[in-house]
């Protein structure tokens, strides 16, 4: 989940159900998705977002990291794999908030999201990646130049 709802994050941020509704439907109509990002840097995009929605738990995330062309998306997966990279992080204009005195937060209403990033230090805290899977265990079949590679670096 890029975002999950309903916790207060370490910036005293509670992003509330419906936050990314009217941001979503704005990418929508324009036929694409946020950015896929590396530690909020906007120079270093190692992916795209292949679905983005709103659930009850949250920013529902699903995308695809570009390992064989982009040599720092490829140790994204690696971290990712070994469990040493787990955070997700959204980057966003806030279009509508309120202070809630009670509970010491500022409650995000709108959000318009920019991208999410693969982070290694998420502040929502419960701003996870859930699953990670290679190309083969998704049943794609590896472009004939990845083949070609790897056959040359085993002789």
């Amino acid at each position: 989940y890029g975002s999950v709802f309903g916790v207060k994050d370490s910036h005293d941020d509670v992003v509330m159900s419906g936050a990314f509704a009217a941001s979503l439907r704005a990418w929508s109509d324009r036929k694409a998705l946020p950015a896929l990002l590396w530690q909020h840097r906007m120079d270093e995009p190692i992916g795209v977002y292949t679905e983005m929605k709103e659930d009850d738990v949250g920013l529902y995330v699903r995308g695809r990291l570009l390992i064989d062309d982009d040599p720092l998306a490829k140790r994204a997966h690696a971290h990712m794999k070994a469990g040493s990279l787990t955070g997700l992080s959204i980057g966003y204009v806030l279009k509508d908030w309120e202070y809630d005195r009670s509970k010491e937060a500022f409650l995000l209403k709108e959000i318009d999201l920019w991208e999410v990033s693969l982070v290694t230090f998420p502040s929502n805290d419960e701003a996870r990646i859930s699953d990670v899977k290679n190309a083969l265990a998704r049943g794609e079949i590896p472009e004939q130049k990845k083949i070609e590679r790897v056959l040359r670096d085993v002789g």
